[in-house]
């Protein structure tokens, strides 16, 4: 049995990009470390969610805990850093946040969390963060950086496949409009609206090398995503959305084996073949 690290940026990224397929490999008998860089201090709260003299990051790094239960993460860690905030926020210039870190001292600092584990797979984000985020860009640079001075670790890239996430705003718009669906809201109208910055998501299905299929697992992805309940609100669409719904936009998680490109060749369903 293999082991394989995820390194993610914020509690709730490990639920919404690869809760699946962590999910899916402890049920296959693989251990699951989950190493998360920050606790996700600068996010921005569900209205209501948080107690008076409650801290977010405090919140948050409970919330973590509880999906990673969830998903039966063998060991979670933290990198201690603090959220970097979303691009060109003041909160990116915080010496202590992630995007201000030396990538040589924190690759240094993975590799002391990482040590004994000798993980047989790295898990990163793609060479943009999916979609711009720096403490996203940082977790690649980060995680890549370890995995090539440490014997060469192979790195897969979690994505989104901006290719299925047009397919699927369309389609969760189109229900809308004809009425077959109610749980379409103003998230999924403003994505079709932005058309450009869909475009700018994560890669095109032709660069993608891995479609893990996560069906089997699927509730669970949606009760770690649910346990993010300071991030995630009960009315959003990622709990709104009718069981079948979700399972049909979130049943598949996408990875790039940066060694392989597919020229071509069918998505493999398995994490660990190249």
């Amino acid at each position: 049995m293999a082991t394989v690290a995820f390194l993610h940026a914020h509690p709730d990224d490990e639920a919404l990009a690869t809760g699946g397929t962590m999910a899916r490999l402890v049920d296959e008998g693989h251990r699951v470390v989950l190493i998360a860089a920050t606790r996700g201090e600068e996010g921005e709260p569900v209205p209501g969610v948080l107690d008076d003299d409650e801290a977010l990051g405090e919140r948050r790094t409970a919330e973590l805990h509880a999906a990673a239960g969830i998903l039966g993460v063998h060991r979670l860690a933290f990198l201690g850093y603090r959220d970097s905030g979303m691009a060109d926020d003041p909160a990116n210039d915080h010496p202590d946040c992630f995007w201000q870190a030396d990538v040589a001292a924190a690759a240094e600092r993975l590799g002391g969390l990482l040590d004994g584990e000798d993980p047989d797979l790295l898990v990163v984000y793609d060479p943009s963060g999916g979609y711009g985020h720096p403490d996203h860009i940082q977790v690649h640079r980060v995680g890549v950086r370890w995995a090539s001075a440490t014997a060469g670790v192979p790195v897969r890239w979690v994505t989104m496949n901006r290719d299925a996430i047009r397919a699927a705003i369309d389609r969760a718009v189109d229900e809308l409009a004809s009425g077959e669906a109610t749980w379409a809201n103003e998230e999924m109208l403003e994505l079709r609206r932005q058309r450009t910055e869909v475009d700018t998501f994560g890669m095109a299905d032709d660069e993608i090398t891995h479609a893990v299929d996560v069906t089997a697992v699927i509730d669970r992805k949606r009760d770690a995503i649910r346990a993010h309940a300071s991030q995630v609100a009960a009315d959003s669409f990622f709990l709104s959305m009718p069981d079948e719904a979700f399972a049909a936009t979130f049943g598949t998680e996408w990875f790039v084996d940066p060694g392989r490109p597919r020229n071509g060749r069918a998505q493999s369903d398995d994490l660990l073949l190249a």
